[in-house]
This record gives structure tokens, sequence and C-alpha cells, in this order.
């Protein structure tokens, strides 16, 4: 059986990253574009990394970030998966010789879904509720049956997910991941050890995509 694994994102302490892994996630993910309000420092990222146990993911988002940004960040703080949450295209998201996530912007709708055959170089694609050129982290759900069925890389559902809706999330969408950030939240970038305990149970109580398959 094939669990739904689980990204936890806007990291910015040490304590929510150490939690969040104790629960069973697999993946935690710290934003590095300056203008988001759950932006990390260079040291706060470090701590968290050093942290972090074996077999779990480290991921690195930027958002039209300038090329030596992220490079200063592969350097200093060695993550596994980049994430790429801008315009940038699939050849400026592989100069970087890195495995990489590419956000999608589903909030306009069906329009979107073109856009999922365009990041052929990405390990996955998050799919995120937020509209085109905006930033993720925003909350918003959009409709999760836009989802193709068959996608040529596994699908990290994202959007607005929390403990009351990620179940119905998963059955109707059975993506590879589920990416949460503000569903987990007491304010920006603190996580809310309630919300997150509620959020992790209700993923782990959902059917898997194999099981919703079978």
């Amino acid at each position: 059986m094939t669990r739904t694994r689980i990204k936890c994102c806007g990291v910015t302490r040490v304590e929510d990253a150490l939690l969040a892994v104790g629960l069973g996630v697999d993946a935690i993910g710290m934003v590095f574009t300056r203008r988001s309000k759950r932006c990390v420092t260079l040291a706060q990222a470090q701590a968290i990394r050093r942290a972090l146990p074996p077999f779990v993911t480290c991921v690195a988002l930027f958002m039209d970030d300038d090329p030596a940004r992220v490079r200063q960040v592969m350097q200093d703080v060695q993550p596994d998966l980049l994430q790429f949450h801008g315009d940038e295209t699939d050849a400026w998201c592989a100069r970087f010789g890195w495995r990489y996530l590419k956000a999608i912007a589903m909030g306009e709708g069906s329009a979107a879904v073109a856009r999922l055959r365009e990041f052929p170089g990405a390990a996955g694609l998050l799919l995120d509720g937020h509209g085109l050129g905006q930033a993720g982290g925003s909350g918003q759900v959009f409709d999760w049956s836009l989802i193709p069925q068959q996608t040529a890389q596994p699908v990290i559902l994202a959007g607005g997910l929390h403990a009351g809706n990620v179940a119905e999330a998963i059955r109707v969408a059975r993506p590879w991941a589920v990416d949460v950030s503000s569903g987990i939240e007491a304010s920006p970038g603190i996580k809310d050890p309630d919300r997150l305990r509620a959020f992790v149970a209700a993923v782990r109580s959902a059917p898997s995509a194999t099981e919703v398959l079978a």
C-alpha cells in the first residue's frame, strides 16, 4: 500500500520541524523568497536543516529569485529539493542541476491544466490554489476535480488544505503527497501543534491513491 506523503511548508522554527518529523511528516519546506512573510534567514534554515534526521526531505522554496540567491541557499543549506513558485521556465529551473518541484497556479481554473505539461524536467508538480503570478501559502482552495487522472510526474496537492478537508482532497485528487502551510499555523511561519497533529491524523485516516483506485 502506498500512503499519501506529507510536506509541511513555511517552517521557520526548529521546534516546529521536529514536531512535524515526530508525527511522521515526510518533508519540511522552507521559504527563501524575501517577498514572503514566512521567509527564513540562512541561519534559521541551517539550524532547521541540521535538526532534521535522515530520510526526511528538506525543500527550499523560491519565487522568481535571482540565480545567485538560489545558489547561495544550495551551498549554505544543502536542501534535497528545490521548489519554484513563480514564472520560472523548465529550462530555468533545470539550470541548477538539482532535483526540483514546480508549483502550478491552479486558481484560474481549467486554463491552468495545460501548464502541467510545460515542466518535463520537474521531479513533481505542486498544484496550489493561488492565481497566476500570486504567491503560494495563501490558503486558497481550487477545484480538485481539474487534476487529470494521469500525469507525467507525481502530484503534490496544496492550497487551503487543513484537517477538515484534506481527507476529501485525497479522495478526489489522489495525489502522491499533500502540502500544508497556512492550514496548520497559529500565525504566518508559526505552526500550531494541535492543528498539525489533527492534519497528520486526517491524512493517515484517508484512503491512499492506490486504495482509491483499487
